[in-house]
């Protein structure tokens, strides 16, 4: 018998959910996916000294005032670290826009076609990098256009169903329900203090998405991401993709039992339906989800809180310098 992990690539792109490059090369996954917050807890490491002294001294090449300059630093660091990444697997990585201009289309578009152009310079096939946007629907609005460009994005903090509908009509390339998060939720609010794996709130809200796409033919990729333990992955085994952290990639290695398919799209099926959404259909049905608004507005601050301290380093590394 092969281990689950093994099995799950079989059947579903595993992507590996963190920005350490020493972990990349141990697990060698199909995609990467990163965020601030696991770019900050990277750039403390030694590997990063280098991309991080580089980022530093492009970012005064290009000159602008010191908020402009700590912006093409913390960006071009990102990027550095998505050029490493790419040396290490077949597929794509997802590199983040400043979570603080998640309800600002306008700003969104300008920094994430710098980020492109950034990685063009540094010599990477641009088709091998998502953008990562936070599913509001000025960051909706803002995929929409970049997909338009060839520019394609990975739409993430989703938490609801009408977020995976309107990215699906977008356009999105790709979605990121975060299935760990919607479960903290429901532990909090329920007064449960677990849930089978079968009746985990985040695991449904997947398995609906996935096969609402499927049965309507949206070519939008389902990834999903946040897992809290190794029974969400096993129950969404045959989805598109999962960004799985390292500490769950050994569990599942380790792991040598019978892992089912779960999702395909050959038997999915939805009673779902929804015509065109616009701006006020989507902010009436997100301020019904208590769960899904909670959930964005909490992750839109821990990332950009995040984003802070990833300039503060970035900062104090420069003056030292």
């Amino acid at each position: 018998m092969t281990s689950k992990l093994d099995q799950l690539k079989s059947m579903t792109t595993v992507v590996a959910d963190t920005g350490d490059i020493d972990a990349i090369a141990k697990w060698r996954p199909e995609d990467a996916t990163t965020n601030p917050s696991l770019l900050l807890k990277a750039a403390a490491s030694e590997v990063y000294r280098p991309m991080l002294d580089k980022a530093i001294a492009e970012a005064r090449r290009h000159g602008g005032s010191d908020a402009e300059q700590l912006t093409m630093a913390t960006d071009m660091l990102a990027v550095l670290a998505g050029r490493e990444i790419l040396n290490l697997i077949p597929g794509v990585v997802s590199t983040e826009v400043d979570a603080r201009l998640s309800f600002d289309t306008t700003g969104t578009l300008e920094r994430a076609r710098g980020l492109v152009e950034l990685y063009d310079r540094q010599g990477v096939d641009t088709n091998r990098v998502l953008i990562k946007i936070a599913s509001t629907w000025e960051g909706i609005r803002a995929a929409e256009q970049l997909e338009k460009e060839g520019i394609h994005c990975n739409l993430t903090l989703l938490f609801s169903f009408i977020q995976a509908a309107a990215c699906a009509q977008a356009g999105a390339f790709l979605i990121s329900p975060f299935v760990g998060r919607i479960l903290d939720w429901h532990l909090a609010n329920s007064g449960r203090d677990s849930y089978p794996a079968a009746e985990d709130p985040g695991v449904l809200s997947v398995t609906r998405i996935y096969n609402y796409f499927k049965a309507n033919g949206f070519n939008t990729v389902v990834m999903g991401a946040s897992f809290r333990n190794s029974g969400e992955i096993e129950m969404l085994a045959g989805c598109d993709r999962l960004t799985i952290s390292p500490a769950l990639l050994q569990e599942l290695k380790d792991d040598q039992g019978d892992l089912p398919q779960q999702l395909s799209a050959d038997s999915a099926s939805s009673p779902d339906r929804f015509g065109a959404i616009d701006e006020k259909l989507f902010r009436w049905e997100s301020n019904e989800d208590a769960m899904a608004t909670e959930k964005l507005a909490d992750g839109i601050r821990r990332f950009a809180a995040d984003q802070i301290e990833l300039e503060n380093r970035v900062r104090q590394h420069a003056k030292a310098a």
